[in-house]
C-alpha cells in the first residue's frame, strides 16, 4: 500500500531580503510565523501497517528547527537571502540524508503564501 505522510512544524524568525530594491518592504527587517510541512512517501510496512513513525520525522527536523526558530535567518550559513524558496531548498538539503523517503518540503511565510520544493525541480 503506497502512502504519503505530512508533518507540520512552525517556527518564528526574522529576515530581510537584501537583493530586492531598496523601496521594497521585504528588504526591511521583518518577521514571520513560518510553517513548514515535511512530506514523505513510500510503501507501508506490511506487518506494521505504516510508512514510518511520525516521531522519526520530528527527530530529523528538530535540529533544523532549533537552528531556525527565533533566529535572524540572514546570519545562518546558506540563508543570506532567505526567501521561502531558498529556505525550502536549504531544509531539503539538510533533511534528505536523514529522511530518504522525503518527497516535498513546503515553507509558508503567511497563511496564504507558500513555496513547495520537490527535490529535483
Amino acid at each position: 500500500m503506497r502512502m504519503e505522510l505530512r508533518k507540520t512544524f512552525q517556527f518564528e524568525a526574522a529576515h530581510r531580503l537584501p537583493r530586492l530594491p531598496k523601496t521594497h518592504k521585504c528588504r526591511r527587517l521583518h518577521g514571520h510565523s513560518f510553517c513548514v510541512e515535511i512530506v514523505v512517501a513510500g510503501d507501508c510496512h506490511p506487518k506494521l501497517g505504516w510508512l514510518m513513525d511520525y516521531a522519526e520525522i520530528t527527530a530529523a527536523f528538530k535540529p533544523i528547527w532549533e537552528t531556525l526558530d527565533h533566529h535572524y535567518l540572514n546570519t545562518i550559513p546558506g540563508l543570506s537571502n532567505p526567501t521561502s524558496e531558498i529556505i525550502a531548498v536549504w531544509i531539503w538539503k539538510k533533511l534528505n540524508p536523514k529522511l530518504p523517503l522525503l518527497t516535498e518540503v513546503v515553507v509558508a511565510e503567511t497563511c496564504t503564501a507558500r513555496a513547495v520544493y520537490r527535490g529535483g525541480l
